[in-house]
């Protein structure tokens, strides 16, 4: 993975030669605090980077090698837990991957990775290049042991066949005692190679006085084994009756089958966020004293130095613009894939990609200032969550587990009396089905394949336990302003007093607005933009915050004219009495004469732009059956102007944010979940008291957003289609859910009666597995359509009145 700022992507190139070091080595050159950035962010109490990197508390990230399931991960989380200076961990086996937050005062690098190590793991920097060089180094080897296990499956059972057709008196014992030799020989290499790292892990399970899921399984296949041995070496021992070489040969080649398919099913799902992420170059050119260009490092980019981006390569930091025009791939920041024209003076972002040609950018923002950064940031954050259905599994792994080899030895005392080799077989079948593999994996990979998902079409999940909230959703309540409306106005009319046109009105208006960053302001300006001509200068600008401005204009190559007070702004502001504009919103431009007299120059009616999807989202939510409301705090013809058009029967306006937050406690009391979508910019504590929020606008601070869902674009259609895929991935977890539990149910008795060989419990086990991640693979499409007419999102449920108590508090545009 990468961390904002570091290398990522192109080969494996980590940087200072860490990569070619010894773990002990490599985790002694990650206490330099030069090195801490490039896997981790300073986290001080107000979420921002301190100076001295020493002074405040670490969030890194690390990828784990050795791990295969949530008991490993519950032992990677205590071993680092028990480190002093170590304040949080929290480990993924979904994701085999781990958050550590340390404070560097108490405790380095090196010394948590150390405890990593000594629980029977390695712990590497989540820096892309090491991810993908761990990555496929693990699939290379378990492609090599499946292979090998298959070979010495092929051969063991042709020699075990003539034991299955062979008539009483077909084979000699002579003949019978070479072909078990002969397996025996084929069976060893796979033993030891193949079969390798279940008996480390299951030697380090014991050694550290734990259990693991590796372990069971590696019992049964040294049980089988040694007794199997047991009767090769000799045939007229208590074992001697038959061997099971066949047996053992056709479970780890099952077994290693499944993990090798699930290893790469996980890497394309679980690993779409991780693609998400590793978008930056590790490299890129940075001009020189001289004129020249130099590639260096990212990480040693700074602000206000110039690079080169070339085309196909992704910008990796924000920046202007200052020679060359291109085309941007903005998909990550906004979920479109139209490519953006970037020309020179426009702003790019990190994260982005340059599609046309060379450009030259003015560097403003790297590392953790970028957007990128906290995109990322965020996404890191939510693959290590552990939904409330994750957590039951892994608080009941080990118990199982415990119980297994419990269960295993009961069944074994139980046949021993009639048949010793039959009783340790029985056992095996025990441990070997038995496996929790599949209850482990069933809620953490639907979820995290269902994040990627959103991710790749511009909607971040901040909160994995969001999902399973949002899909019993059935009201949805909306925010007005940059939320339904963009975050823009237009100008809707022009109301001139006599002796002025509309050109000239607003071409005074906008030498004023010109210095305002309002909305309205920006509305003027625009509509401004064709008409004006330079005739006024400004002097003495003041703004007002929330009111408007006032300043001092003349005409320009006007000499003994005398110079204009003139205010723009709300009609108090203006200094004359308020009209009723119906639902627009009304800005004054007046002045004021020397006499203290104020005349009106004109009226403008703004109107905010209602998003061109918001109709056909509220009627595809409201078919599904979501009741749909709206609650602003601007006037209340406003609301009710953009409710119309959106089509929303109930609305209210002049809600205050303490009155948004009791009129969805209101609907909460009456037995709805409420989703709250918002702007993110002034609906913090309705976001935070909704059972699920979403939050719009691009200009939020990610970090400090309270909603479960941040989509980065402007389409609201990705709101209604969340829900779809909410309810989609918690079906496909009670489905992974059912069938782990039904599998169990069916299988642990044929296996104690002894119905089932290992051969078929280590196919059972392997295919359960595997149907939890292909069916959680499913998730991994694009977004469902909204639904047709009359499908259904919920149930139908009436929406509970709104009752607020109006205020004057308007929400600024």
């Amino acid at each position: 993975m990468f961390r904002p700022g570091a290398p990522a992507s192109s080969p494996a190139h980590p940087p200072d030669g860490v990569s070619n070091a010894e773990p002990a080595a490599q985790a002694v050159l990650l206490d330099d605090p030069q090195e801490w950035s490039a896997f981790g962010r300073p986290v001080g109490p107000t979420g921002q980077a301190a100076e001295d990197p020493a002074s405040c508390a670490w969030d890194s990230q690390v990828v784990l090698e050795g791990m295969h399931c949530a008991a490993c991960a519950l032992t990677i989380e205590d071993a680092l837990r028990s480190v002093p200076g170590v304040l949080q961990a929290d480990v993924s086996a979904a994701t085999r991957r781990a958050r550590v937050v340390w404070q560097p005062s108490q405790v380095q690098p090196s010394q948590w990775m150390d405890a990593v190590h000594k629980a029977g793991y390695r712990a590497m920097p989540a820096m892309d290049a090491f991810a993908r060089e761990q990555r496929q180094r693990e699939n290379r080897r378990a492609l090599w042991r499946w292979l090998v296990a298959g070979f010495c499956m092929m051969q063991v059972m042709m020699y075990a066949w003539p034991a299955y057709v062979a008539q009483p008196g077909d084979l000699t014992g002579e003949m019978e005692q070479l072909l078990r030799w002969a397996s025996w020989v084929i069976t060893l290499p796979m033993v030891v190679f193949s079969c390798g790292p279940f008996f480390s892990s299951a030697l380090r399970d014991i050694r550290l006085r734990r259990v693991s899921m590796d372990l069971p399984v590696a019992l049964g296949m040294a049980i089988t084994f040694v007794v199997s041995t047991a009767g090769t070496f000799d045939p007229a021992g208590i074992f001697g009756k038959e061997v099971y070489y066949d047996s053992l040969t056709m479970f780890v080649f099952f077994l290693l089958t499944g993990r090798w398919l699930e290893l790469r099913l996980r890497d394309r799902t679980a690993g779409a966020l991780e693609a998400v992420m590793n978008r930056l170059p590790d490299s890129v050119e940075r001009r020189t004293a001289d004129g020249g260009f130099v590639r260096v490092a990212t990480r040693r980019v700074v602000a206000g130095d110039t690079i080169r981006v070339l085309p196909g390569e992704a910008f990796p930091v924000d920046g202007r613009i200052t020679l060359g025009s291109t085309h941007a791939d903005e998909s990550l920041l906004t979920g479109e894939s139209t490519p953006v024209a970037r020309p020179v003076g426009s702003t790019v972002t990190a994260g982005s990609y340059n599609l046309q040609a060379p450009v030259e950018v003015h560097v403003e923002g790297t590392g953790g200032q970028t957007r990128f950064a906290q995109i990322v940031a965020l996404m890191e954050s939510a693959s290590l969550q552990k939904p409330r259905l994750a957590q039951l599994a892994d608080r009941i792994a080990r118990p199982f587990l415990v119980a297994v080899l419990v269960a295993a030895g009961l069944a074994a005392v139980y046949w021993w009396p009639s048949d010793p080799g039959h009783a340790l077989m029985v056992a095996v079948a025990v441990l070997i089905v038995t496996c929790p593999c599949a209850l482990s994996l069933a809620t953490p990979v639907a979820m995290l394949t269902a994040a990627g998902t959103l991710a790749r079409h511009g909607v971040l999940v901040r909160n994995l336990q969001g999902l399973e909230a949002l899909a019993h959703v059935d009201t949805v309540v909306f925010d007005k302003t940059g939320t339904l409306t963009r975050d823009g106005m237009a100008l809707q009319a022009v109301h001139t007093a006599h002796g002025w046109s509309a050109e000239e009105v607003l071409a005074l208006a906008a030498s004023l607005a010109r210095h305002s960053m309002h909305p309205a302001s920006r509305a003027v300006v625009a509509a401004a933009a064709a008409l004006d001509d330079g005739r006024w200068a400004v002097t003495d600008l003041q703004e007002e915050a929330g009111q408007g401005l006032v300043a001092r204009v003349h005409v320009r190559l006007g000499a003994g004219q005398p110079a204009r007070q003139v205010r723009l702004g709300s009609a108090h502001h203006a200094g004359v009495a308020p009209e009723d504009a119906g639902s627009a919103l009304q800005v004054v431009l007046s002045e004021q004469h020397v006499s203290g007299a104020v005349s009106e120059l004109a009226r403008f009616d703004l109107v905010e732009d209602l998003r061109a999807e918001a109709p056909a989202v509220v009627t595809a939510l409201e078919q599904g059956c979501v009741a749909v409301q709206l609650l602003s705090g601007d006037r209340v013809g406003a609301v009710q102007r953009v409710a119309a058009q959106a089509g929303i029967a109930q609305a209210a306006g002049e809600c205050t944010p303490q009155g948004k937050l009791a009129a969805l406690q209101a609907l909460q009391a009456g037995g709805h979940q409420v989703a709250m979508v918002g702007d993110g910019l002034n609906d913090g504590p309705v976001l935070a008291g909704a059972h699920v929020s979403f939050a719009f606008g691009r200009a939020v601070p990610l970090a400090q957003s309270q909603a479960d869902f941040v989509v980065l674009g402007d389409s609201l259609a990705l709101v209604p289609q969340t829900v779809l895929l909410a309810r989609r991935t918690l079906r496909v977890v009670r489905q992974n859910l059912w069938w782990a539990a039904g599998y169990n149910a069916l299988c642990v008795p044929l296996a104690v009666v002894g119905w089932m060989p290992a051969w078929l419990a280590g196919l059972g086990m392997a295919l359960s597995s595997l149907l939890v991640v292909l069916n959680a693979a499913r998730l991994a499409r694009d977004l469902p359509a909204l639904p047709a007419q009359g499908e259904d999102l919920r149930p139908q449920q009436g929406a509970v009145p709104i009752d607020i108590s109006k205020t004057s508090w308007l929400e600024a545009a």
